[in-house]
């Protein structure tokens, strides 16, 4: 797949995006996830060793392929490994899977009812390295934890301006300002985002487009018109919080969106399966995400 390709894929593409891309504190929790206890490992190396195992086991699964799973976003460590002795970006491509990179790096601390993202002074560094390795596009996540238009509007902006870095570099950006589920303002929440999106949209050149990766809404059908912008190449949803049950059942009742979940996908899947046991769990979890991606209830 070229860029062309690729770009035809997110555009219109059956299936969704793989999140695979906990980093840092989210990594024992994942690995815990994963039937792997923290006694399973003593350095820090070590336990990035055994989360790429886990990837690794993920990608090269025959479950695993672009006929369903159209991207995949990767940690840096994960994208710098190999999968089956390949690159992993190569790997993806070969299944016919987009490959994204996650170039945030935390969360600061909140203030005006929001995260905003840490600074990324390596930035222009990672996309070179990314896109030489044949990555289409990037992922940045933000937290909105409380109705704050404030607070909101420096999370779109932040967003948009890391946005605009990736794409002079010839890359995709997923925006990501996701709205923490818990939050008991939250429909107030989409409607301030929703109005900030736009008018950053609105404010991009011609002929540029970002993608979203977004909350589920409190009321379906909330982000209809940035699905149907023509800035904006597809909007995806984050599970949240939400089990995958839960998570399918509210994305399918939203038109236009597909899935980029992460735990949602990953929650049955256990290091001590066999490899038929593994594989049949993962191809449930990725049936059950597509439908919620492609079947629509609303």
């Amino acid at each position: 797949m070229n860029t062309a390709d690729m770009t035809a894929k997110m555009a219109t593409g059956n299936g969704f995006i793989a999140a695979l891309d906990q980093s840092g504190g989210s990594t024992p929790k994942a690995l815990a996830g994963y039937g792997v206890t923290d006694d399973a490992w003593n350095t820090e190396a070590e336990m990035f060793d055994l989360i790429h195992a886990m990837r690794e086991r993920i990608i090269l699964s025959p479950a695993f392929d672009g006929s369903k799973v159209i991207g995949a976003i990767l940690f840096e460590r994960t994208m710098d490994g190999t999968a089956g002795g390949k690159p992993v970006p190569a790997a993806l491509i070969e299944k016919g899977v987009v490959p994204f990179i996650k170039i945030d790096k935390g969360l600061e601390d909140e203030v005006n009812g929001v995260q905003l993202m840490k600074p990324m002074p390596e930035l222009d560094a990672l996309l070179e390295k990314s896109k030489a390795l044949g990555v289409f596009g990037t992922k940045e996540r933000s937290v909105i934890n409380s109705a704050n238009a404030e607070g909101i509007a420096a999370v779109v902006a932040q967003q948009f301006e890391v946005g605009k870095q990736v794409l002079a570099h010839g890359m995709m950006p997923i925006i990501e300002p996701e709205v923490n589920i818990k939050s008991e303002t939250r429909s107030q929440c989409d409607a301030i985002l929703l109005e900030e999106i736009l008018k950053n949209l609105d404010a991009l050149p011609e002929g540029q487009q970002v993608m979203l990766k977004l909350s589920l809404p409190v009321v379906p059908g909330t982000f209809d018109a940035l699905v149907d912008h023509p800035k904006v190449l597809r909007v995806v949803a984050l599970s949240g919080g939400y089990k995958r049950p839960e998570a399918c059942v509210e994305l399918s009742k939203n038109k236009g969106i597909i899935a980029s979940f992460s735990r949602a996908l990953l929650e049955d899947l256990r290091a001590q399966m066999s490899d038929a046991e593994f594989d049949a769990a993962l191809g449930e979890a990725i049936d059950a995400i597509y439908t919620g991606s492609t079947v629509k209830t609303a």
